[in-house]
């Protein structure tokens, strides 16, 4: 049996009690994070020539910036998931915004390519456990029935990210210098930190929270379930993403000039599938999960047969980028099987993402440098949501047969 997530909201300190709170504040200053971590997630890949220019290296060593951030959300987001089990939900944001500031602003000053590198995976490590704490506050706060709503808002930031703020830092770093965007996603930081301390109330520690507690929750079948479903079945996703790019200029026939249209295309699929994904969820939430799993293989077989096509492939990668519908439906899945484990399912569900995106990407180039072509990460991408749709169908089945198994139990004579 899955049971909604319990809000850390409503259990209010006594030093907070008697004061109101608008909900709404909280899910903009949560979003504020969200947008601020998304952008500088993907601005770094904009100003990789420009750092590794600026620093001395060659492209491949600027890289290993991106390498070391993803590396430092891997490890950060199970870990200090555990480590703050008897943190209050707030006081944990708070200190995560500000590593997260740290960390960037710390990158903005590194001076030599081992700091830098050292000083991304800091500026990662709070990334999957902000998003995973502020997801439980934003459903927290939400009505049953609204909860997957209330996580799509503050998804907003990570999608208006991709569509406005890596654009733009990308721009900051190019024009101004690559310093300058890690100076003002590191701003974005402390300004997350700071509406944080205005808007969102004292709660209490959880009674029992403790790592062991955390910890249990990794002998939920149900949660290993629901995280393999995002890290097989959106790799497609990543792998078409990877080699956008390449794929356009070589073969639909587009203009570098268009790529950044292309991305824009795909940011704003983005946020259609992030408003509409988060209404069908409240709706019916595993339908929507398979669902979308579905879709994803369509839109991918689609991309694979039409991507010489300009107006076709140009279609396909705002579909491709409206598969991001399935992304509160399978946070707001974690919630209801995590148990008593909230706080490290809602963190590992980005380290998920984060193993789509390297078995995307890696798999991309496999079939690419196989011969199959550039189009061919649209039948990658067919072939690992068909593995997502499995896991999700196994899940699935596995919950109506424990259900069935507890009605089943004869009662005990009174």
């Amino acid at each position: 049996m899955t049971q909604p997530a319990t809000s850390s909201f409503s259990d209010l300190s006594v030093e907070t009690q008697t004061r109101r709170f608008n909900p709404a504040w909280i899910e903009f200053a949560l979003a504020v994070g969200a947008f601020g971590v998304g952008a500088g997630e993907f601005a770094s890949m904009g100003i990789l020539p420009n750092v590794a220019q600026g620093l001395g290296i060659t492209e491949p060593q600027a890289g290993h910036m991106i390498s070391a951030y993803a590396l430092g959300v891997v490890v950060g987001a199970p870990v200090i998931a555990v480590i703050s089990a008897k943190m209050a939900r707030r006081t944990l944001l708070l200190w995560l915004m500000v590593v997260f500031a740290l960390g960037n602003a710390a990158s903005a000053l590194a001076g030599n390519y081992p700091s830098l590198v050292g000083f991304r995976f800091l500026a990662g490590l709070p990334h999957g456990a902000y998003f995973g704490v502020a997801f439980l506050v934003a459903a927290g706060m939400a009505e049953p029935n609204r909860r997957a709503q209330a996580v799509g808002r503050v998804m907003l930031g990570i999608t208006l990210a991709t569509l406005v703020g890596s654009p733009v830092a990308t721009w900051l770093g190019q024009a101004l210098g690559w310093r300058l965007a890690f100076t003002a996603v590191a701003a974005i930081g402390a300004l997350t930190a700071l509406l944080i301390w205005i808007f969102l109330p004292l709660d209490k520690i959880q009674a029992g929270a403790s790592p062991l507690r955390e910890l249990g929750g990794l002998k939920r079948k149900q949660v290993w379930l629901t995280l393999a479903i995002p890290a097989i079945g959106l790799g497609g996703m990543f792998a078409v993403y990877s080699y956008i790019a390449s794929t356009l200029t070589q073969l639909s026939g587009f203009s570098p000039a268009f790529v950044p249209v292309a991305l824009v295309l795909f940011g704003i699929g983005m946020n259609v599938g992030n408003v509409v994904g988060s209404r069908l969820a409240d709706k019916a939430l595993m339908p929507t999960i398979g669902g979308m799993l579905v879709w994803v293989i369509a839109v991918m077989a689609l991309y694979w047969l039409t991507a010489s096509n300009p107006w076709m492939v140009s279609l396909c990668i705002f579909l491709i980028g409206c598969n991001f519908a399935i992304c509160p439906a399978v946070q707001t899945r974690l919630m209801d099987v995590a148990g008593d484990a909230q706080t490290l399912a809602a963190a590992l569900n980005h380290s998920a993402f984060n193993i789509a995106n390297a078995l995307g990407a890696w798999l991309g180039g496999v079939a690419i440098a196989a011969g199959f072509g550039w189009a061919s990460t649209g039948w990658v991408g067919a072939v690992l949501a068909a593995g997502g749709l499995a896991v999700f169908l196994v899940s699935w089945a596995q919950e109506r047969a424990d259900k069935s198994d507890m009605n089943s139990e004869p009662v005990a004579a009174v």
